[in-house]
């Protein structure tokens, strides 16, 4: 096997968990795959192998289900007492607090994003998402209802965990989304077996040492790494799991459908999007300029909901695409770990000949570009420059489809009728977010109302918190993340009648 080398501007302690031997986390124990075969992790930003890890199989998810299906079945984390469980979850988000930039600089160098974004958002956002949920914990509650037919019964309802839980997660914000898929899962006490995706498994195998290291019971939560199709199908598709949550593309989220039937197991989706952001000519444009350019180019555009669809007024719309195309060509590409980078590569080469073949379809079809284009400059490493497109139309692939990087299309609009404005907006198969850039409350209002979209941002975009549902209409999923809305998710809710 080659030499494998870490980037030297991570810490000793970053450096030493990437260059230990990896291994997966089931029934509380720190196993191989059971063939033995391990597959490579890949720096993004020089295209080189950084590490190995497992490669989990049919064998491999049949012992973390069975063990998630024991310590749930034997009653010890189900039975045990709320508070108790909100502690764990309370514990564990302090552990990560400690390793907040070991966590970043893992999820720089696996993921590509800049070290500076991942130590203030992934990393507290995820410490956040895990406290939150503690305190949910001890506040899953049925209600006292009053029959209709009379008062000769109490009847009441209860709330309760699902039972095995099936996790699979994607590579855009590895840690944030382990986060979000387990802090409510375990709150409602559910067990959990979570796959992480393959581009990026090395935070989730960090948190897993610190879950061992809170204590959780054994079987409680198990984590694989592998293959969609060697470890995630299985998983999906497995029998005694009670419940699939997914966070991908709409693409592989109808496989999870399909694979799901079998035993009728409930199932969440989070999927892609093609997002708008409306700019009303009334808007405060250098707050739009700043704000739509973020939109997009946040994460490197590797959003599930990145406003990648940017509906301007003409009245300001050469002055927008002008301050947009401008913050385009001023941002820094450099690898996540240089601290000069604000936006790094995309996470893998399928992805950078996924964008870059966007590029040069729409530049086919007619689109202009007024900043970005299909080349980097960069003689290594997954770079793609954040592009402007204009002069697209409805039918070009770069305004149906999901591109899922740093790409806009910019498209004038000169209707005062916002009906058809929303109707443009809500022209795809997407509905997962929106955004709209006014200073007029009422038509802010009434735009977010008509918009099918789960989420609304009025004068900004990719504002999150825990206490926020977020997911989507249409195509884009299932159920809700974050906020009360998600322990729907993980728990059913049992109707109890008593005859007085």
């Amino acid at each position: 096997m080659a030499t494998l080398t870490v980037d030297p501007r991570v810490s000793g302690a970053t450096a030493e968990f990437v260059s230990s031997r990896h291994l997966m986390y089931i029934d509380g124990r720190f196993v191989h795959a059971a063939s033995g075969k391990t597959f490579p992790v890949y720096n993004p930003a020089t295209g080189d192998v950084i590490t190995h890890v497992p490669e989990a199989e049919e064998e491999d998810v049949n012992r973390a289900v069975l063990a998630a299906r024991r310590a749930f079945d034997d009653g010890q984390w189900v039975r045990m007492a709320p508070s108790a469980r909100g502690r764990l979850l309370w514990k564990l988000a302090d552990l990560i607090e400690q390793n907040n930039d070991e966590f970043a600089e893992l999820e720089s160098l696996d993921n590509g994003k800049p070290f500076s974004v991942a130590r203030v958002a992934d990393a507290p956002l995820t410490v956040d998402m895990f406290r939150y949920m503690a305190g949910w914990a001890t506040k899953i509650s049925g209600s006292t209802l009053p029959l209709s037919a009379g008062y000769d019964f109490h009847s009441y309802t209860l709330r309760e965990p699902i039972g095995v839980v099936a996790q699979i997660i994607p590579w855009n914000f590895p840690l944030l989304m382990a986060a979000w898929k387990l802090a409510p899962a375990l709150a409602c006490g559910c067990t959990v077996v979570l796959k992480l995706a393959e581009q990026t498994p090395l935070s989730g195998l960090r948190l897993a040492q610190l879950i061992d290291e809170a204590g959780f019971p054994p079987g409680v939560v198990n984590v694989l790494t592998g293959y969609g199709e060697g470890a995630g199908a299985p998983l999906a598709a497995h029998d005694l799991v009670d419940k699939v949550a997914f966070t991908g593309s709409t693409e592989v989220g109808k496989l999870i459908v399909k694979a799901a039937a079998g035993n009728l197991k409930k199932v969440t989706l989070e999927l892609g999007g093609k997002s708008p952001a409306i700019v009303f000519p009334d808007a405060r444009i250098d707050q739009a300029i700043a704000g739509t350019a973020s939109a997009i180019f946040f994460n490197h555009g590797q959003c599930c909901c990145a406003g990648s669809r940017l509906y301007v007024h003409e009245k300001v719309f050469d002055q927008v695409v002008e301050g947009v195309s401008h913050v385009a060509e001023e941002i820094k590409l450099a690898p996540g770990l240089d601290p000069a980078c604000q936006m790094g590569p995309l996470v893998s080469d399928e992805q950078y000949q996924k964008v870059i073949g966007y590029i040069e379809s729409g530049i086919s079809e007619g689109a202009k570009i007024t900043a970005g284009g299909p080349v980097s400059g960069f003689e290594r490493g997954y770079f793609v420059r954040p592009t402007v497109l204009t002069n697209t139309n409805p039918g070009m692939k770069v305004v149906q489809e999901e591109i899922f990087g740093p790409v806009v299309c910019a498209v004038p609009f000169s209707d005062e009728d916002v009906d058809r404005i929303v109707k443009r907006a809500n022209d795809t198969v997407y509905g997962l977010a929106a955004s709209v850039w006014t200073q007029n409350l009422s038509l802010a209002h009434k735009v977010a109302r008509s918009l099918r979209a789960g989420t609304v941002w009025v004068n900004c975009h990719n504002v999150f918190d825990a206490s926020l549902p977020f997911g989507g209409y249409k195509q884009s999923g299932w159920g809700r993340e974050m906020g009360e809305e998600v322990l729907h998710n993980y728990t059913e809710i049992k109707a109890v009648t008593v005859a007085l």
